[in-house]
């Protein structure tokens, strides 16, 4: 197992051969480069904590099956008063690679031909080439996915906010410009 890549911020590589059907037990934490590199791509204040715990194991026969829970803390500006919003993630994911060319990688599809996708279902596997995942890029993908896109401050609400009701809305007559023009 190697541990960078220069083009993403946090970075974890599995050689896929090494991966056997027993799952290993990995510890991911990122250092503080690493953490102000993911602020910058997440656009939050500031990312204080990432760590992630995994197990990785083969799946079927080539692909690599990556399990884990994945926690961090940030600080996101408020949408209403922009102070600073603390906010903790906390999720668990499980993620399954395959190699490019694997028939397991192909969508399923019913007698007449078409894609039938399971929205509750599992989600297909990714695939991957070369002889590498980059587990670090998972974490931080799913950790992405759990942050607030609106966070707001407790008790903080839109204030000086009308709602407008579609009263006004209807559409002058061309001639109630003209009854006003001559009047006399």
């Amino acid at each position: 197992m190697k541990n960078k890549r220069d083009d993403v911020p946090f970075s974890y590589l599995v050689n896929v051969g090494h991966i056997s059907a027993n799952p290993v037990e990995v510890h991911l934490e990122a250092d503080k480069r690493e953490l102000a590199a993911l602020a910058e791509r997440w656009n939050v204040l500031s990312v204080d904590s990432l760590k992630a715990e995994l197990q990785i194991a083969r799946w079927k026969r080539d692909g690599i099956r990556l399990k884990g829970r994945v926690q961090a803390n940030i600080v996101q500006s408020c949408v209403v008063t922009l102070d600073s919003v603390p906010s903790a993630i906390d999720e668990t994911f499980e993620q399954i690679f395959v190699p490019e060319n694997s028939k397991l990688a192909r969508r399923p599809a019913n007698d007449a031909g078409e894609m039938v996708l399971d929205p509750d279902g599992p989600d297909l596997p990714e695939s991957f080439s070369g002889d590498t995942i980059d587990a670090g890029e998972v974490v931080t993908e799913f950790a992405a996915l759990a942050i607030d896109p609106y966070p707001r401050k407790p008790g903080v609400e839109f204030g000086g906010h009308m709602e407008d009701l579609g009263e006004d809305d209807k559409k002058p007559s061309a001639f109630a410009v003209l009854k006003d023009w001559k009047k006399d």
